[in-house]
């Protein structure tokens, strides 16, 4: 009779896992399509689910091979609930011998961040003040109104038509940091109700749909400034080489779409202009027709239908066309791009009341990431924590004024150019 090794079970007890086994179920190398995570201890298999996953399969594969636990956590609202559904995908757990987490990770900084998490949540630092989103919601409101009521009185001339098209423009960079809010599920206690208010913010103040945000920024969190992972820095090199390991491998390639070595200099000029026509007005209605977003396209459709209803009676249609597109090109419409570039540094910028309302807090970018789903309006008050861990485990906290991390924008964008043209010429 053949003796039972240590990892295979007795009776009543469940199968355990070396991380090596666990490492290569990561849907590459030698296990094949296996996907496993593990989530305190405990380990699941994840292969068919992550296809079902309402996050995107994406999001939850990239963390297939590893330790999730810190992301669960981060993620998800109801966890009693959440644990319900993976009930069914858990095959086993860890060996004792083996760490609650892969023995490459730092034990204690992740040690440490847990323990700041339980901080945070004593300190109730997770829960919203939702008389601040409502000032926020009322904000957006009254600037849209304010837009309409200039034309109403004062008529289409250039002055009123540009005025409003600024006032247009607060209201699209302004409701884009509230969707952000609802996104993250910042607002409220239950998931759905965050949904359904996300929708309606994104779709019928903003015109784009919430399935295409959630699977582009849930990819962003899950791997922030990874190449390859995060979509804010994955983008298409038609016009711009982000990074260095797209700039060098284009480079390798030569491959020359623009003249990266002079991004710099016309990212500002092509950069909105081509991002607005050529992929949000086009892409976001393929999205959502073509995986079959009714919903959302709905809401879209109304914010389009709203749009042209009140403007084409003082503009006509060139009038309103040209609002439109000016209103996406606005500077402060195209702030939500460039704190998409601000992301890759991952620091955060100075606070000041018009820094908070200008990034729609998104100046706190260490914080937000480290904790997704914390309101807005309390990172100021774990600002200090966080901080602290970082000194304690000598990692660079960045913070920067405004204006130097848009410089530092430009800066990124020319490095990145001239390490495409030296691989490009010398590689």
């Amino acid at each position: 009779m053949r003796e039972r090794s240590g990892s295979e079970p007795g009776r009543g007890e469940m199968r355990r896992f070396t991380w090596e086994e666990i490492g290569q179920r990561s849907g590459r190398g030698p296990a094949g399509q296996e996907r496993w995570l593990v989530i305190d201890r405990k380990v699941y298999d994840i292969s068919h689910f992550c296809r079902r996953h309402p996050g995107g399969s994406r999001v939850i594969s990239h963390y297939a091979g590893q330790d999730a636990t810190d992301p669960f956590i981060a993620f998800h609202l109801d966890k009693a609930l959440v644990r319900k559904y993976m009930n069914p995908l858990l095959i086993g757990e860890l060996a004792p011998d083996q760490p609650s987490f892969e023995p490459s990770k730092n034990k204690k900084l992740v040690e440490d961040f847990r323990e700041l998490r339980a901080t945070v949540e004593k300190m109730g630092l997770l829960q919203p003040n939702h008389a601040f989103f409502i000032l926020c919601l009322c904000h957006i409101l009254v600037l849209d109104v304010a837009a309409w009521l200039i034309i109403w009185y004062f008529g289409a001339s250039l002055v009123p038509f540009l005025f409003s098209a600024v006032l247009l423009g607060t209201v699209q960079a302004q409701a884009g940091w509230l969707q952000h809010d609802f996104g993250h599920l910042s607002v409220f206690s239950k998931s759905r109700w965050n949904h359904w208010v996300h929708k309606f913010v994104i779709g019928h103040l903003k015109g784009a749909p919430a399935s295409w945000w959630n699977h582009l920024h849930f990819q962003h969190h899950a791997k922030p400034n990874c190449f390859r992972k995060d979509p804010d820095v994955n983008m298409h090199p038609l016009f711009f080489a982000l990074g260095k390991t797209l700039s060098v491998e284009l480079g390798v390639q030569k491959k020359k779409f623009m003249p990266y070595n002079h991004q710099h200099k016309y990212f500002f000029i092509i950069g909105p202009p081509a991002l607005v026509p050529l992929y949000f007005q086009w892409y976001i209605f393929y999205f959502a027709v073509q995986r079959k977003q009714w919903v959302d396209l709905a809401w879209m459709l109304s914010f389009y239908i709203r749009f042209f209803l009140t403007y084409f009676p003082f503009l006509g249609v060139k009038g309103t066309l040209g609002l439109h597109l000016l209103v996406r090109y606005h500077p402060t419409h195209n702030s939500n791009i460039f704190s998409a570039q601000l992301l890759q540094a991952t620091c955060n910028v100075h606070q000041s009341w018009f820094n908070d309302w200008f990034s729609g807090h998104l100046n706190f970018q260490i914080e937000h990431h480290l904790f997704p789903t914390m309101p807005r309006h309390n990172y100021w008050k774990v600002a200090p924590l966080v901080k602290s861990l970082c000194a304690k485990h000598g990692i660079e906290y960045q913070c920067k004024p405004l204006l130097t991390a848009f410089a530092d924008i430009v800066h990124s964008l020319k490095d990145s150019g001239e390490l495409w043209l030296d691989a490009y010429l010398h590689k």
